[in-house]
């Protein structure tokens, strides 16, 4: 198979530097464009959303704005708008939200049906809420919204290995290139704000928001946000240094114009009508995006709900953060609040820190220190906007962990482990305040409702309105879908 290779939009440091006068000379009109984006501030993001083709006949037909419109999901469903908050590393179930008693009670000794010696988990676990569900003690924050939250017990994953569970957890296939969940999301909801890429991710490999052969309009655009940056740094190439904002419109608008009539004289060009739309969006975005992305607008008390860290101690010193540091995962948290809230369809956030195969007592706090306070933070601002029961909030990573101590004597941790995984979701229709599925008595292997990947993706397209068998785009001859030919929905965590 033939996939279309697509190249989304990249702000900040790592992203191409602006093209200048000197690049401007040229052959053709297509090649104008192509090269130069039609001389605004955009320049660098010729390449915004990819270069796939996308439907123009939908905009013949009736559908003015774009691609990106919103559109009609197969079902009414609560979940507007995704944010999705990757624990890159993998983290534990069984120091996380799998208590597993008999574990600690085996801590040091061989237990049956494992090679190796049990390691119990450091860290205690309390009922909280009114659903008694058990929260550890390293999610003080979080634990205080289990009510909201449906803790996912019995994933599974096949393959162990970061790329290509990360690969599997994100696009639904281990091997081939395939569009990624937020792809599939956007591709099927469009977007509520059309001056604003439909889905944008802070950090995180390309993988995650790759289309593939989904149209590039579709393609996760992403931002290497950095708090500590400014904002003329994070989006670097947004604004042109050549012409006005009255210039460009009328550039673009000139260059719309023509393609009309290369279309209708000629033939529709696919490749430049996705750029075009692509400059389109870059344009507006040099207004809406440096509002979305300027933090230093929301009010210190707010600020310091996300990024103030609430745990003093050796968790935080862990960290580097020290009691009541400054924690930058929740600046990114905040940032996804404020693009959600300004109708953008999918945010994908890349946090890290769980490859914790050493330490396993200081490792896990220090993750989850770097975690819990924003996610409460998100959870709780969101709840007091009215914006969590159309908002669903997604974590977890690419795979578990062993409950058998690895990494070496003295201070062991945990190696890799595909057949227990876990994670959480909360607002956007979840049924909160519950554990669904169950692993063995010592954690280390899913055991009742287990769900696979594909069934986790069943889910979440449920919550957002989707038949995941319905949500289908034809490429190369045949009909592709997120969950491939597999996946069940989970009935139980939907409100």
């Amino acid at each position: 198979m033939n996939t279309p290779t697509n190249s989304g939009c990249s702000f900040g440091p790592d992203s191409s530097p602006l093209l200048h006068p000197g690049d401007l000379t040229v052959s053709s009109r297509r090649e104008f464009l192509t090269r130069n984006g039609i001389g605004f501030g955009g320049l660098s993001l010729a390449a915004l959303f990819g270069l796939n083709p996308f439907d123009v006949e939908a905009a013949a037909n009736g559908a003015p704005m774009g691609p990106l419109a919103p559109k009609i999901a197969h079902f009414p469903a609560k979940a507007k708008a995704v944010i999705q908050i990757f624990a890159g590393g993998a983290p534990s179930t069984v120091d996380t939200w799998d208590p597993k008693p008999e574990l600690l009670k085996n801590d040091g000794q061989k237990i049956p049906g494992y090679e190796g010696v049990a390691l119990g988990s450091p860290f205690k676990f309390e009922k909280k809420g009114k659903s008694g569900v058990e929260v550890p003690e390293i999610f003080p924050q979080i634990g205080k919204h289990i009510d909201d939250i449906a803790v996912l017990r019995s994933l599974f994953a096949e393959i162990p290995d970061h790329g290509i569970a990360a690969k599997m957890l994100m696009t639904g296939s281990a091997q081939l290139p395939k569009p990624s969940l937020g792809s599939w999301v956007v591709y099927g909801l469009g977007s509520v704000n059309q001056n604003m890429p439909g889905f944008i991710s802070l950090g995180g490999d390309s993988t995650f928001r790759q289309c593939a052969f989904l149209p590039g309009i579709y393609q996760g655009c992403n931002v290497n946000y950095d708090p500590n940056a400014s904002l003329s740094t994070i989006l670097s190439n947004i604004r042109s240094e050549f012409s006005s904002l009255d210039r460009q419109r009328r550039q673009i608008d000139l260059a719309s114009q023509m393609n009309k009539m290369h279309a209708a004289q000629l033939q529709k060009d696919a490749q430049l009508e996705a750029r075009i739309e692509a400059f389109e969006i870059a344009f507006k975005m040099q207004t809406e995006a440096t509002d979305a992305f300027d933090v230093s607008k929301e009010p210190q008390a707010m600020r310091d709900l996300y990024e103030l860290n609430p745990n003093p101690g050796t968790m935080a010193r862990g960290m580097g953060m020290g009691g009541g540091g400054r924690n930058p995962v929740g600046t990114k948290l905040l940032v996804a609040r404020r693009l959600v809230e300004r109708g953008v369809r999918f945010v994908q956030v890349a946090t890290g820190g769980w490859d914790t195969h050493s330490d396993i007592g200081n490792s896990v706090a220090s993750a989850a220190t770097s975690i819990d306070g924003p996610a409460g933070a998100l959870l709780q601002d969101l709840k007091q906007r009215g914006l969590l029961d159309s908002t669903l909030v997604i974590w977890g990573g690419e795979f578990g962990r062993t409950v058998t101590a690895g990494g070496g004597a003295g201070k062991p941790g945990r190696d890799h482990n595909g057949k227990a995984m876990v994670s959480w979701m909360a607002g956007g229709g979840i049924k909160g305040g519950q554990a669904y599925g169950s692993t063995d008595e010592f954690g280390g292997r899913s055991t009742e409702n287990k769900m696979h990947v594909h069934d986790l993706h069943a889910t979440i397209l449920a919550l957002l309105g989707f038949d995941h068998t319905k949500l289908i785009y034809n490429y190369n001859g045949r009909p592709f879908r997120l969950t491939d030919n597999f996946g069940n929905v989970v009935k139980e965590i939907i409100a």
